[in-house]
């Protein structure tokens, strides 16, 4: 590191920053980005800094790593301070280098000859460690904030309880956990070979063939940004109607309208678009957000059952069935209701889209999709069946007049309104930090995805705010869309079913497109990372694809029957015209704008023949 001499007031105005590859080693672009950013938080965070930088210049001998987007991740993350990219000489690069995290065990040894700046350099270094271990528990927090599983099994019970009752509320979640095992694989084995913001359209640019490669990124990333609405949406429409059962609880006798829980909505949805507009506070938030989380889970495990004065026999939880749909067939009545336990285990690749932000992501992204999923299928199996237990009146959770059947329950478990309520402001929080995680997402989606023009309007939600320092144009433009789609509330007492179809089906589809170009193209042919689990990963990726088409039937069939305008499933007619929608704006504007993400170092797939 070069610091340049002092202007005289004090202050130093400039530090430039140029990191090269180790040895004759490259490293992919993802990593130098990674690398340049965790130096310049290092030299910011130093307590003995002398002065202050007015700006931070990041420079590279390599061509590949020239103009990169470091200067748009945190060009205002850092206090206001500018960050600039751009070539160096190599003679340049040599006098600025600071030594980058190496792979091998860190020494944080200088470059410098000057013993006061190696021991600066060393000190930097741990503040970077520091960091790093900080991230990574935030990224857990990230990822499971916005899965939760076990908070989607309570808010989610209206949609599935009629569908099969405790045999679906058990079975369904120990069934939809192994399915999740499967995807989480399947993600986790490409998060470790191309670990990218972009995650599935990034890494189905890469694996398809060059042909088709363009339109597939496209449609890939488009409906991995729409899953994430979708499940923006879900939430707040469940925070809505738990705001709003509350009330209702609390007042016996009061009739919820359809357009009080779609006021609740948009309130909330406002919430969220505020408070994600102060991004300083989100990394702790996501770690606080798992602690939070754990803690409800513990407290309303146990306190249930523990105060509960009905406790129902084991042959109700693990052996009964209800079916209240309408459908005669039971299979099909359970099938439609495994929307609900889907739900519970939906969004596991929002941490691959974190991948420019830690260090090792082709290590951590899986190691915190799989824990992510082992967390949630704990949490929540012992949860709902720590509920079924403490039912008294099956029928009067199904058919509440608060809209929410966890808060029923939680009212028959503790006899008292103090007791239901004082629980569900716990549930109601760590649905907050599912809100704001899943807010966090859908903006980090519509920024990267519009970085290589795949949406209308893409110069502006390319954007990141100087003042908020965050993607405000993407997240604005996101937060509209989530507002839209509480219209479905007016239009369909099933509207809640609806739309976490819609998330399941978009997300699944953005897993199906690069997951079946690795199959079609040959596994064995994959330049695959550390993670990779061989013939087993074969099968996770067999059983994602069946599981894609077998949803996308099944899921949008109606929830219950006699069929009305007002119980109809909107999903299948939202997918198809999306859709529709992408193929028209693909061939009108999409094709010539939109730009598949460049390849770091080889192709990901090798050649036929070759070893």
């Amino acid at each position: 590191m070069n610091i340049p001499p002092n202007t005289g007031t004090g202050a130093f105005s400039d530090v430039q920053i140029g990191i090269h590859p180790f040895g004759s080693a490259s490293i992919s672009r993802t990593r130098y980005i990674v690398y340049a950013k965790w130096m310049c938080k290092g030299i910011l965070w130093q307590s003995n800094f002398p002065g202050s930088p007015d700006h931070i210049v990041l420079g590279s001998t390599a061509p590949k790593y020239q103009n990169s987007y470091i200067a748009l991740y945190y060009a205002s993350n850092n206090g206001g301070i500018p960050i600039h990219t751009g070539a160096m000489e190599k003679e340049e690069a040599i006098s600025k280098v600071v030594p980058a995290f190496d792979p091998s065990p860190p020494s944080f040894e200088t470059r410098s000859s000057n013993s006061t700046d190696g021991e600066r350099l060393a000190r930097m270094g741990m503040q970077i460690l520091k960091l790093m271990v900080e991230r990574i528990a935030s990224l857990l927090g990230f990822g499971f904030s916005v899965t939760n599983s076990w908070w989607g099994a309570g808010a989610s019970l209206a949609a599935g309880i009629l569908s099969g009752g405790p045999v679906l509320m058990v079975y369904g979640l120990i069934f939809l956990a192994l399915v999740s095992v499967c995807i989480g694989v399947s993600l986790s084995e490409l998060a470790s070979a191309m670990p990218n913001s972009g995650g599935q359209y990034y890494w189905a640019g890469q694996i398809a063939p060059k042909r088709h490669a363009p339109l597939l990124a496209f449609l890939t990333g488009a409906l991995n940004w729409a899953g994430s609405v979708f499940a923006s949406s879900s939430v707040t429409l469940a925070l809505a109607s738990s705001f709003v059962g509350l009330y209702a609880l609390g007042h016996p006798g009061f009739i919820i309208s359809p357009w009080m829980v779609f006021i609740a909505y948009q309130l909330i949805n406002l919430f969220g678009l505020v408070f994600n507009c102060i991004h300083r506070i989100l990394p702790t938030l996501s770690t606080a957000s798992l602690y939070i989380s754990i803690m409800t889970w513990l407290v309303t495990t146990i306190i249930i059952p523990a105060v509960s004065d009905t406790k129902q026999p084991a042959r109700f939880v693990f052996a009964t069935f209800i079916n209240q749909t309408g459908w005669e067939n039971n299979i099909i009545a359970f099938i439609v209701g495994l929307v609900s336990p889907s739900w519970s285990f939906a969004a596991l690749d929002v941490v691959t889209h974190m991948a420019e932000e830690i260090h090792e992501p082709e290590r951590m992204i899986p190691r915190s999709i799989l824990a992510t999923i082992v967390i949630g299928l704990v949490s929540s199996l012992t949860y709902t069946i720590a509920m079924v237990f403490s039912i008294s009146d099956f029928e009067a959770v199904a058919g509440t007049g608060t809209g929410v059947p966890i808060l029923e329950l939680y009212y028959q478990a503790t006899g008292g309104l103090a007791g239901a309520v004082g629980l569900h402001v716990l549930f109601l929080l760590t649905g907050f930090g599912c809100l704001i995680g899943c807010h966090s997402w859908q903006a980090r989606l519509a920024w990267s995805f519009s970085r290589d023009h795949g949406l209308p309007g893409s110069r502006w939600w390319s954007v990141v705010n100087a003042t908020t320092g965050v993607p405000l144009n993407a997240h604005l433009m996101s937060c509209v869309w989530v507002g839209l789609l509480g219209c479905l509330f007016i239009a369909s007492s099933t509207a809640f079913n609806s739309i976490i179809t819609g998330c399941l089906a978009f997300l699944y589809l953005s897993y199906f497109v690069p997951v079946a170009c690795l199959v079609i193209r040959g596994r064995s042919r994959f330049h695959h990372g550390p993670f990779w689990l061989g013939s087993f990963g074969l099968v996770c990726n067999v059983v994602l694809l069946g599981w894609t088409l077998f949803t996308l039937v099944f899921f949008s069939f109606p929830f219950v029957v006699p069929i009305v305008p007002g119980n109809m499933n909107y999903a299948s007619v939202v997918i198809v015209g999306y859709i529709v929608y992408l193929c028209v704006y693909w061939s009108i504007r999409g094709c010539h704008v939109f730009r598949v993400p460049e390849v770091d170092g080889e192709p990901v797939i090798r050649k036929k023949g070759s070893v």
